[in-house]
């Protein structure tokens, strides 16, 4: 994919590039703009108030320090990126929202940073939630930093109906499948599901299975399935295609049966569950989702509205949590680009983006009181907790798998026109071989 799922819905907004200057002016970036030693420029495609929040919390650093930062919100980074490489004319400082991206960057531009050449790797790994400087390393080497996350491992519910019902939080795999018992045996659908997106159909599909199987795997298992180096065919595959279709295929599951699963738009499958009497129960999907909810499910207050519970883990496996965000990449040597990259390194560095903004710190120790609702913190805590964080598998895919045949295949296995073993031989048939 060109972009991280998640930014398939941030960027929208962006229909031109903004910048958004630190310090009051507007500084150049990169040889094309003649920038002096001790001006940064950094690129990022995240939502605009992030940026701006960014933009402030920057601003009060730089300020005093001599240095003045450039944020320009860019259209499709991970293309634009690559063109630029090509170019010889490439920012300070790339956000980078996939770790794929992140390792085509260090691979063709010789001028990349470690992380351990320009930050206190022994602090910053006591606060930052495991997994994620996993995700931005190359060969061992860590390159990329997660400055903003997501979190997709989340189910969320109608706050007041779920109260009423009295029904608890699962705690594992095992509880989860009782708990869709029991709704269904009080005469209700337990889940909403849609996987409908255009051009982008199957994408909700593979959040499912990815989560499934960092739960049946474990994240060094789910890391090599991700790389191919265990293959779609394979047991864990199987184990977490199996939990799906429990959860999903079992009549009386699913709003509509399966078969209206492929045909659901996923930003609409939610609006049945926030009436007074819910039509569905429980719906899977990542943070952005209560954008979704506030513009097309009629919800005016997130925190007496929403609930919402971390996808559990298999009793006594791992607890790992699915997610996505914005890595910055420093792409040039110099002491100011340096000065900055530890600034975005530092735990507080979200304090002016948080409050007004979907930003969710990668940090354990971020003041979660700052975040605009208790679901937000509820939501970054289903992060916090995990045993590791994983970057969407489906992104760091090859394209032609990540966004081709595993979307694909996932579709037409859920609507019935092919198969399971079918849709995974696919899938592995389609791996480039280099």
């Amino acid at each position: 994919m060109s972009m991280s799922k998640r930014h398939r819905w941030t960027t929208a907004a962006l229909s031109a590039t903004v910048a958004l200057t630190l310090t009051g002016c507007l500084a150049g970036g990169g040889e094309e703009e003649g920038e002096g030693d001790n001006e940064v420029l950094v690129w990022a495609s995240m939502d605009p108030p992030v940026i701006e929040g960014l933009q402030a919390a920057l601003d009060e650093r730089a300020e005093g320090e001599g240095v003045t930062v450039t944020i320009e919100a860019v259209e499709d980074i991970n293309s634009l990126i690559m063109q630029r490489i090509q170019a010889g004319t490439t920012p300070d400082i790339a956000m980078i929202p996939q770790p794929g991206v992140v390792r085509d960057v260090v691979a063709r531009a010789d001028t990349t940073v470690p992380l351990e050449d320009v930050l206190d790797m022994a602090a910053l790994e006591e606060t930052i939630t495991p997994g994620t400087l996993d995700a931005g390393a190359v060969d061992g080497t860590a390159y990329g930093l997660l400055v903003s996350m997501n979190v997709k491992s989340l189910v969320f519910y109608n706050k007041p109906a779920w109260e009423e019902a009295g029904y608890p939080t699962p705690e594992t795999i095992e509880e989860l499948n009782a708990l869709t018992e029991e709704i269904k045996a009080d005469g209700n659908t337990p889940w909403c599901m849609g996987i409908e997106d255009g051009g982008g159909t199957g994408w909700a599909a593979t959040d499912w299975i990815e989560d499934l199987v960092m739960r049946y795997g474990g994240a060094d298992e789910y890391n090599a399935w991700v790389a191919h180096e265990t293959p779609f065919d394979s047991q864990v595959v199987r184990d977490a295609t199996a939990e799906f279709e429990e959860l999903l295929f079992t009549e009386g599951n699913v709003l509509g049966g399966r078969q209206a699963i492929a045909s659901t738009n996923f930003g609409n499958a939610a609006n049945p569950m926030f009436k007074a009497e819910p039509d569905c129960w429980m719906y899977k999907q990542g943070s952005f989702m209560t954008g979704f909810f506030q513009e097309s499910a009629g919800v005016t207050d997130l925190d007496k509205e929403v609930g919402v519970f971390g996808f559990p883990p298999v009793e006594g496996g791992e607890n790992p949590v699915l997610g996505g965000g914005d890595m910055a990449v420093m792409m040039t040597d110099d002491e100011s680009t340096a000065q900055v990259m530890e600034w975005l390194a530092d735990p507080e560095i979200g304090n002016e983006a948080a409050p007004n903004s979907s930003f969710i710190s990668p940090h354990t120790t971020f003041d979660t009181s700052l975040y605009p609702t208790e679901l937000t913190r509820q939501m970054a805590d289903v992060a916090y907790s995990s045993t590791a964080f994983l970057f969407d598998g489906s992104d760091q895919m090859p394209g032609e798998v990540g966004a081709g045949s595993f979307w694909k295949e996932m579709t037409a296995w859920i609507s019935g026109q092919t198969d399971l073993d079918t849709a995974l031989q696919n899938i592995d048939e389609s791996w480039p071989s280099s």
